[in-house]
Parts: structure tokens; C-alpha cells; sequence
């Protein structure tokens, strides 16, 4: 490779280095990340273009991670501030383009599951089930449509529900290891299951009903799932387009960035749970509590995870 390409295909992620080493709540552990992934860099620099303006520029920049490491190492009581406030929103930045993918491709599984619902009114069968289909229609003739959140005890709903959804999250990002595929499919899923099941009601002409109702939990829930696909698509781009990493090294950055994603997103699944168990029953809330809910979680959703990482990155709002 020449050294124009070299430099043109490396420089932005040695600007974030650049950037990260400067800001003194940088995490060590990153730091170290950093500086194995320059050193690789820096000994391909010194074997291609040996005296060179790329090798000084390398050099100096992995001193100052180097020091950077041992700058930071002591202990910092605020560790766990530092992964909300930092750590997390950094990683949603460097994987936006992958929850634009995630997004897309759960969105366009909604609308095949919509559109075949709507051509085939078996479809709901196959994807929900009969016993959950004949169920629901049950309700709704007895004037209850969205009875099947008053089945069980909050509580146990509040539980099971939880452990559900943080169990489809990891798999959601785990499965990424086959080279994204098993996200694909886990996304793709559980799109189609949305559209028919958010579809089916607007068969018997409740959708405005449904919708306030549904999305009380399921903006939490289902951004949650989309963001852990997120994850799992970045891990599996860096198996397949591992850059000038070894394949290893590229996948257990890409491992460590996805983990700390469904760290973060463990309380929102709880969130979503504790709001489908103990707030989505309440049918007969007003059309304003209900739809606040839901403004509220969205509102949440897009600025922690797309807008507060844009202005860490480029305002430096990170730094005190």
C-alpha cells in the first residue's frame, strides 16, 4: 500500500486517538486498546516508509497514549459516572452507522410482516401463533383488546419479561460473531413480528388504541433491541473488514464495545419491563399520560444515543 492510501485510510481513527488521549477521563483500559492498535500501525510505517513523516507523526502519538496509560491508571472512584457520561456515548458515536443498519433493517421487516398481513390473514398465525391470535380476538370481543397484559401478577410479569428481553439482546449482538448474520436474522425477526402484531390490531380498526398502548414500553424495548443489533452488526463488520488489525484484535475490540452496549442497556430492558407490567395495563389512562410516555422514551432514546455522543465528539463537551 502506498503511503498516501496508508495515511487517507487511517487518519481519522488517528485523530480519535488524538482526541481521547487528550481528554484526561479517558478511559486506561481504552488507552490501552489504543496503544496496541498504533504500535501495529507504527511498525507497518517503520517497515513501508521507514524515515518518514507518517513514522514521526506515529511515534509521537503513541508516546502520548503510552503516557496517557499511566496518567490515568489510578484508580478512579468514578468509574461508573465515567461509563454513562463517557464510555457508553462514545461507543453509540463510533457505531452510529451500524444503528442507522440495525434501524433500517428492522423498519423494513415491519412493513414485509405489515404488507403480509395484509395480503394473507393467516400470516398472524404463523408468526404469533394460534393460541396468541384467538386470545387476542377473544378480547377484543369481550371489549378488553389488550387484556393479555392483565393476565399475570406484575411482578412476575416484571421479571419475565425482563429476562426475555435482555436474553434476545445478547443474542441480538452474540450471534454478530457469524459474520453479522445472526443479528440480521434476530432483527429481521423480530420486525416482522412487530408489523404483523402492531398490523393485527388495525385490522379490527383499534390501531390508535393499540398504538398509545403498545408503545408505552415498546419505544424502550424495541429501540433497546434495534441499539443491541447495533452492536452485534459493528462486532461482525470488524470479523469480515478487519482493517489494518489482525482479524483477533479487531474482534475483541469489537466484542468489548458490544458488551459495553448491553451493559448500558440492561436498566432500559428493566425500564420497558416495570412499564409493561405495571403502567400498559392501565387501558384506561388518559390519551395525554399515555402519549407523554411515550414522547418522553423516544426523546430519551434519540438524544442519549445519537445526539449527546454527536456533541461529545464534536464539542468536546467530555472535557470539564
Amino acid at each position: 500500500m502506498r503511503e498516501a492510501a496508508f495515511v487517507k485510510t487511517n487518519l481519522n481513527r488517528w485523530e480519535e486517538f488524538d482526541r481521547l488521549v487528550s481528554n484526561p477521563r479517558t478511559d486506561p483500559d481504552r488507552l490501552s486498546e489504543l496503544f496496541i492498535q498504533l504500535t501495529d500501525d507504527l511498525a507497518y510505517a517503520n517497515t513501508h516508509y521507514p524515515e518518514s513523516k507518517t513514522v514521526q507523526y506515529l511515534n509521537g502519538l503513541a508516546s502520548k497514549v503510552h503516557q496517557g496509560i499511566y496518567r490515568n491508571k489510578k484508580e478512579d472512584r468514578g468509574r461508573i459516572v465515567r461509563f454513562w457520561k463517557y464510555e457508553l456515548p462514545e461507543v453509540a458515536y463510533r457505531g452510529r452507522r451500524y444503528l442507522l443498519l440495525s434501524f433500517v433493517i428492522f423498519i423494513v421487516a415491519a412493513l414485509i410482516g405489515t404488507l403480509s398481513l395484509q395480503n394473507d390473514e393467516n400470516f398472524a398465525r404463523l408468526i404469533l401463533g394460534d393460541f396468541y391470535v384467538n386470545m387476542t380476538i377473544e378480547n377484543i370481543q369481550d371489549g378488553d383488546p389488550m387484556g393479555v397484559y392483565k393476565d399475570s401478577s406484575p411482578i412476575s410479569m416484571w421479571v419475565g419479561i425482563a429476562v426475555n428481553n435482555i436474553r434476545v439482546s445478547v443474542a441480538a449482538f452474540a450471534l454478530g460473531i457469524f459474520f453479522s448474520l445472526g443479528t440480521f436474522y434476530i432483527l429481521f425477526r423480530n420486525g416482522i413480528m412487530v408489523g404483523v402484531f402492531q398490523y393485527f390490531f388495525f385490522q379490527y380498526n383499534l390501531g390508535y388504541y393499540s398504538f398509545l398502548t403498545i408503545w408505552i414500553h415498546g419505544t424502550i424495548e424495541i429501540s433497546a433491541i434495534i441499539i443491541a443489533g447495533a452492536a452485534g452488526l459493528m462486532m461482525g463488520n470488524r470479523l469480515l473488514f478487519p482493517g489494518t488489525y489482525s482479524r483477533l484484535v479487531a474482534f475483541r475490540q469489537g466484542a468489548k464495545d458490544g458488551l459495553k452496549v448491553i451493559i448500558g442497556l440492561v436498566p432500559l430492558f428493566i425500564i420497558a419491563a416495570w412499564l409493561e407490567s405495571y403502567i400498559t395495563r392501565l387501558t384506561e389512562l388518559p390519551d395525554a399520560i399515555q402519549l407523554g410516555i411515550i414522547v418522553l422514551s423516544f426523546v430519551f432514546i434519540v438524544w442519549y444515543f445519537i445526539l449527546y455522543p454527536y456533541q461529545l465528539y464534536h464539542h468536546g463537551s467530555s472535557e470539564d
